[in-house]
């Protein structure tokens, strides 16, 4: 058993795949009379924790819902200072990634993000890829329903060109296709977790958390941290997945 402060954690029920949707930056800002950024940055902060917190307790991949293809519709300013948040959290965080054995990966449309955030987010990801450990995926500009209408035009695509038969078409095939698909068999998270109360999925892996466990938490994400991490896991452990069988 993995013992902890509160909890003890089954080694062999750890989930691989852990998925977050961080909301709450905001309500938390506001709630201590704050401007929204001041959430964004608390938020930044507590990402370092929960990686960290990951990558020892055995969890492979960790994947980050950062900013959707929604988000640009909020305020300018916020939207800028969100797009500058990479450069500081990377700056100071990959030495204890690379530490870590930890692995970046960025996942959307971001060629349409500003130059100097592809920057930060591209060096971030050169300097980790000799890691071996976790890997830390962020999903920027990302959107669960353009990702399957961009895989199946890819697939419709190479229909087209004589690639592929249409019978070649299968699940399996399709979700290759998908920005996840270089995970391979952790491809699909065995846990959502979103915290801040909100209970609804918001255009987030749309296709890959068909069997994944959903937890939804009340706490804000800057307040999450390694002790709700294990907590989080726990009651993941409490759960029996059939995946539509009754095993």
């Amino acid at each position: 058993m993995l013992h902890t402060d509160e909890r003890e954690l089954d080694p062999n029920n750890i989930p691989k795949h852990v998925a977050i949707i961080m909301d709450g930056n905001g309500r938390w800002a506001h709630k201590r009379h704050l401007p929204r950024i001041a959430g964004h940055h608390q938020g930044m902060e507590a990402i370092k924790g929960v990686a960290s917190a990951a990558g020892h307790l055995g969890i492979k991949v960790l994947t980050l819902y950062a900013f959707s293809t929604e988000n640009w519709k909020r305020p300018s300013k916020e939207v800028k200072y969100i797009m500058s948040l990479p450069q500081k959290f990377f700056n100071t965080f990959v030495p204890q990634l690379i530490h870590d054995n930890v692995r970046v990966h960025v996942m959307g449309y971001t060629d349409k993000i500003p130059a100097s955030t592809q920057k930060a987010i591209n060096k971030a990801v050169q300097d980790t890829s000799q890691c071996t450990g976790m890997i830390l995926n962020f999903a920027v500009n990302y959107g669960g329903q353009d990702e399957i209408v961009t895989a199946t035009k890819n697939i419709a695509q190479e229909v087209k060109n004589n690639q592929i038969k249409i019978s070649d078409i299968t699940p399996k095939y399709f979700a290759k296709h998908l920005m996840t698909g270089f995970l391979g068999k952790y491809a699909n998270p065995d846990l959502l977790i979103r915290t801040s109360g909100e209970q609804r999925i918001s255009n987030f892996l749309l296709w890959q958390l068909a069997y994944s466990e959903f937890l939804f938490r009340p706490e804000y994400w800057p307040d999450f941290n390694k002790d709700l991490l294990v907590d989080s896991i726990y009651q993941y452990q409490q759960r029996h997945r059939r995946f539509g069988g009754l095993k």
